[in-house]
């Protein structure tokens, strides 16, 4: 059954292509696709196109569609082309003429899109939470180790001191901006498209006011046209915040791998977090953060493939939309694997004392002995030569204290201040209106 045939039969390969992946994927959608359609029939009721008898019985059989949904229980027919055609269908099997009317005013474009925007809502507040997460658990282990020393790299050559404060500090304050790119994506995703119909706009009446109040949206897009130029675009700027939190997942998986690495042998993990080799009895391989490491590289590539994708489209629907699901609905859910098991990962981290007391690292003390000197009147330029003469001719003495207090250095970390600034983004994204809206909708 499909809402839109008419007499002619399609055909099966067609059929089959056309699809595509759409029933798997359109299950993640179910719910969120009887949250819009409650919404818009009790628009419909407020404007005469629903009878208030009309109105209880489609809501009644809407909230236990959503329940079985919720129970797992609902499931989209081979014969059913995507969700939207099973929920209309399953209606108007079990009510009958009454389910016929929810379609009115509306297309199955701005149907998709209202579902979208609802899914992208909910599984924001999910990458956003697990986020938090994280971010809580690096400023906890950077207060925790803030005096044990690491050392510093550039090109990958010994550099200065730093330390377990700043290293676990940095990917804190990362997050931090991560989740200003969330917050645009959220406002983004936070805009009613519903009532858009078909991209056009409907001769009906709607109240797009009121379906923006019901869904717990901030506000409307207002445009017909670009309600529907919004599909794909929104696709993208999600992509793009997904991507900045899996650069700052991949980037510090790329220093535990290396951290862990013998030759460096900083940090280590309990035996049973890590993997065996199948010839070499002594290996204890990073799999977790290598896995991490390529996983959110492989969201780092989403925003491109969306773009790829939509780039060369006009104005209006087109089908190729539909692909855009199989690129991004894996993507959040890896993503949200990936922080989930970065924070499960650093529950368990060793680290090594006094890694600094090796000689080898002896030069990351040069700049602290030049900044000394200097400190004592000598001009820095002949303080740096002055050191760089002692490391040539061998008679070097490094310094054993490191003497950092400006902020966001070794000795004033200004975690209190990073959290401060997380907080006030996380109060923006405002999730218990929606949450509030949604438990309205369902009461």
């Amino acid at each position: 059954m499909k809402i839109w045939q008419k007499n002619i039969e399609v055909n099966k390969s067609i059929e089959s292509f056309t699809v595509g992946q759409d029933r798997e994927l359109d299950l993640q959608m179910a719910a969120f696709d009887v949250l819009g359609s409650l919404a818009h029939v009790e628009m419909l009721e407020s404007i005469g196109l629903l009878t208030a008898a009309e109105l209880a019985e489609i809501q009644k059989e809407l909230k236990h569609i959503y329940a079985e949904i919720e129970a797992g229980e609902f499931k989209i027919e081979d014969t059913v082309e995507d969700v939207h055609s099973q929920v209309e269908w399953l209606l108007t099997q079990r009510i009958g003429e009454a389910g016929k009317k929810i379609h009115s005013g509306r297309s199955r474009n701005d149907q998709v899109l209202v579902d979208l925007k609802l899914f992208f809502r909910d599984r924001i507040e999910e990458m956003v939470g697990n986020s938090a997460v994280l971010f809580q658990q690096l400023i906890t282990l950077s207060n925790t180790h803030k005096d044990k020393l690491l050392p510093g790299y550039t090109h990958l050559q010994i550099a200065m001191p730093s330390s377990f404060g700043l290293w676990f500090g940095a990917y804190a304050e990362s997050l931090v901006d991560d989740m200003e790119m969330m917050l645009a994506a959220w406002k983004i995703c936070n805009k009613n498209p519903l009532g858009s119909a078909a991209g056009y706009g409907s001769s009906f009446p709607l109240n797009r006011t009121m379906t923006t109040n019901l869904l717990g949206f901030e506000n409307l897009n207002y445009n017909v046209v670009y309600a529907q130029m919004g599909r794909g675009k929104t696709e993208r700027i999600l992509a793009q915040a997904m991507s900045s939190v899996a650069a700052t997942l991949a980037k510090m998986a790329m220093d535990v791998c290396l951290f862990i690495n013998q030759n460096f042998g900083f940090i280590k993990f309990p035996d049973e977090l890590t993997t065996g080799s199948s010839i070499m009895p002594h290996k204890k391989n990073p799999d977790v953060f290598e896995l991490i490491r390529s996983r959110c590289n492989k969201i780092q590539a989403l925003p491109n493939e969306i773009a790829m994708m939509t780039t060369n489209l006009p104005s209006g629907y087109h089908r190729d939309l539909q692909l855009l699901k199989e690129n991004l609905f894996p993507s959040i859910v890896s993503l949200n694997e990936c922080l989930e098991m970065t924070a499960y990962m650093l529950q368990h981290i060793t680290l090594k004392d006094d890694i600094l007391a090796d000689k080898k690292y002896a030069y990351l003390f040069s700049v602290e002995v030049v900044n000394d000197l200097a400190l004592k009147g000598v001009p820095f330029r002949e303080a740096y030569q002055i050191v760089g003469e002692t490391i040539e001719n061998g008679t070097f003495v490094p310094g054993v204290q490191v003497n950092h207090t400006h902020e966001g250095s070794i000795g004033n970390l200004c975690n209190p201040e990073i959290e401060a600034m997380m907080e006030t983004i996380l109060d923006q994204f405002n999730f218990e209106k929606t949450k509030l809206a949604i438990q309205s909708l369902l009461a």
